[in-house]
């Protein structure tokens, strides 16, 4: 038994050298291709990270380009006159990815400009060529100034009320078939009280019998001077504007903008509200019961002016709203509620509802357009082009 074991083993002698033998030899015949192509791929590897980083860089002169168009830097190139093509404008990125970037703006109409934006370093290049393009970011909303009631849905004329508007002018109710967006207006009046002072939580204006400008009027009981009018305004929670003393008018020199639910003149003493031109926003969309903005009957309004709030309005001034002479309208707007009218004397301008418009309590109550319209009055309205956004429509990497 012992014999026939060791006579095995010495068959197997000699056999792992043989496999030795085999996987040198195949080792050295696909060492040196194996070793070639690995040197060939980090030779490639280098050129894609060198192209990569171009293109990045190619790729962030034309973001620039986009951000310098948006925001309309000087340099920008315009025409002098519509016949006339200005001159392409050339600048130049010192250190991108570690490559110079080249960028060149050129005009092609009003609302579009062509961007080439060139990446060079390490004897090499890579070119994009962009079409930047501009639109509306806002709508123009100017329709619903034209008609003294204005609603999408139904009107509901509760009681009797006196409309008076220019013969010939189109009839109410008008349908537009556009209607203001909730972030549309948040975001227009929003940029307008970036710099104005910032309140958040429950707000109280107080007049305390001071007529502002003039002033001082109290912020939650901080005295505040208003030389030129109430600056702008922004407080993130509930507002309530009052007069604690005898009679005293507040005009706005800036947006008022409140995110929760607001009251003008609803308690304590008289006050006059001079829009002065500019707009009360409320964003809050309280509906029902409560309401959204309340202008109470301690309050006459003045105008011309804005006065918008995303839920329900309840309108029910002292004495007359607007003027004719020596004034201007008020427009009012409820976006997604209904806008209550409770006049003691006449409104002046015109009203909008995004739900229903209605008129109640009174003697005959009296809604008067404006015999001109609102053509002449510089509302802080969304009533053209406010805002233009620019970005890519085209995109394409060129051979240079």
């Amino acid at each position: 038994m012992k014999e026939a074991v060791k006579r095995i083993v010495k068959d197997e002698k000699g056999r792992v050298m043989e496999l030795v033998l085999i996987l040198l030899t195949v080792g050295g015949l696909i060492l040196a291709p194996l070793l070639g192509l690995m040197s060939t791929g980090l030779l490639a590897g280098q050129v894609y990270e060198k192209k990569t980083d171009e293109l990045y860089a190619a790729d962030a002169g034309v973001e620039d380009a986009v951000w310098k168009i948006q925001n309309d830097v000087e340099e920008l190139p315009r025409p002098a006159c519509e016949a006339e093509d200005p001159d392409p404008w050339s600048y130049n990125i010192s250190n991108v990815n570690g490559k110079g970037v080249e960028v060149t703006i050129t005009y092609v109409t009003n609302m579009t400009y062509q961007v080439e934006s060139i990446a060079t370093g390490n004897n090499s290049g890579t070119q994009i060529e962009a079409y930047v393009t501009g639109e509306s970011y806002y709508g123009d909303y100017s329709g619903l100034l034209d008609h003294i009631l204005t609603s999408p849905g139904e009107i509901d004329v509760a009681k009797k009320v006196i409309l008076e508007y220019p013969e010939g002018a189109d009839p109410y109710p008008s349908y537009p078939d556009d209607w203001p967006k909730v972030w549309e207006l948040e975001d227009f009046y929003g940029g307008q009280v970036e710099d104005g002072t910032q309140c958040y939580g429950y707000t109280q204006v107080d007049l305390d019998g001071n007529d502002c400008p003039t002033g001082p009027i109290y912020i939650n009981d901080e005295a505040i001077g208003c030389p030129s009018g109430l600056e702008p305004l922004y407080v993130e929670g509930e507002l309530d504007i009052l007069n604690s003393g005898t009679d005293a008018t507040l005009t706005l020199n800036g947006t008022m903008y409140a995110t929760d639910d607001t009251s003008i003149g609803e308690t304590s003493g008289d006050m006059i509200l001079d829009l002065n031109g500019q707009t009360i926003f409320v964003s809050s969309d309280t509906t029902g019961n409560k309401k959204a903005l309340i202008i109470g009957g301690k309050c006459i309004v003045k105008g011309p002016g804005v006065i918008i709030a995303v839920g329900d309005i309840e309108f029910k001034p002292k004495s007359q709203a607007g003027e004719e002479e020596g004034g201007g309208p008020v427009f009012i707007l409820s976006v997604l509620g209904t806008t209550t009218l409770q006049p003691s004397g006449t409104v002046y301008g015109a009203i909008a509802g995004g739900i229903e418009v209605y008129v109640q309590q009174g003697d005959d109550p009296v809604i008067t357009y404006p015999t001109a319209g609102f053509g002449d009055e510089d509302l802080n309205f969304l009533t053209g082009i406010k805002k233009l956004v620019y970005s890519i429509a085209t995109w394409e990497v060129k051979p240079l």
